[in-house]
This record gives structure tokens, C-alpha cells and sequence, in this order.
């Protein structure tokens, strides 16, 4: 509900930019100026609001898991969400960090990890 809200109001913010720059006869300025908005409101959701949303006010955020490997756990660490997944292949256990905007992901290998059989 948080995300509607918030593209509600960049949405609206724009369209007022746009009309107040036609009614002063400025629509070059208007376009400029709404496209601008536009993308850092996009930026700042994508690199900033998206995981705070989803973890403290109930977004949505869709997340998938690379093939070959089977999901184990998921935990938060302050903002950014932590995925545990397997892969029996290569029978390691992947830590992956998604933090805002993908850019500092952290990444954890454990090898020898085989959580889905019991050691014989």
C-alpha cells in the first residue's frame, strides 16, 4: 500500500509540475522539470524506499532464485535482506546480500554445505 502511495504522489507531483508550467506558458521548463522528478523519484525508490518499504510499512519486493540452486532461508540484517540458497551441484551454501539498489551485495560461500541430506 506504502508503494502505491508513494508513486500516487510522485505521479501527482509531476502532473502539477506540468500543468503549472503550461498555465505560466513555460512547457519546455514543465517537461524538463517533471522528467526530472520523475527520475529521481524512480532512483531514490529503486536505491533507497524499496526494501525500507517492504520491511517496515508491507511492500512488495519479487526476488528469484538462480537455477540449479533450492531456497533455504531468508533473514533481514538492518535494511538489507539476506538469502540463503543451495546448490547440490556444486554442494555449497550461497549467502546473498540484496542491498538497496543491488550495488553492495555481499556474498558468503559455504562449501562442503549439504543442509538437505543427513552426513552418512
Amino acid at each position: 500500500m506504502i508503494t502505491y502511495l508513494y508513486w500516487f504522489g510522485t505521479f501527482a507531483i509531476c502532473l502539477l509540475a506540468l500543468f503549472g508550467s503550461f498555465y505560466l506558458k513555460h512547457p519546455k521548463a514543465g517537461l524538463l522539470v517533471a522528467s526530472t522528478l520523475a527520475l529521481v523519484s524512480f532512483s531514490a525508490y529503486y536505491f533507497h524506499f524499496q526494501q525500507i518499504f517492504v520491511k517496515r510499512y508491507g511492500g512488495v519486493m519479487s526476488l528469484e532464485v538462480p537455477a540449479g540452486q533450492y531456497h533455504l532461508a531468508a533473514t533481514w540484517k538492518d535494511d538489507n535482506l539476506w538469502i540463503e540458497n543451495y546448490e547440490p551441484a556444486t554442494n555449497t551454501c550461497h549467502f546473498n546480500e540484496y542491498s538497496r539498489g543491488n550495488l553492495l551485495q555481499g556474498k558468503v560461500i559455504i562449501k562442503n554445505c549439504n543442509p538437505l541430506m543427513p552426513v552418512q
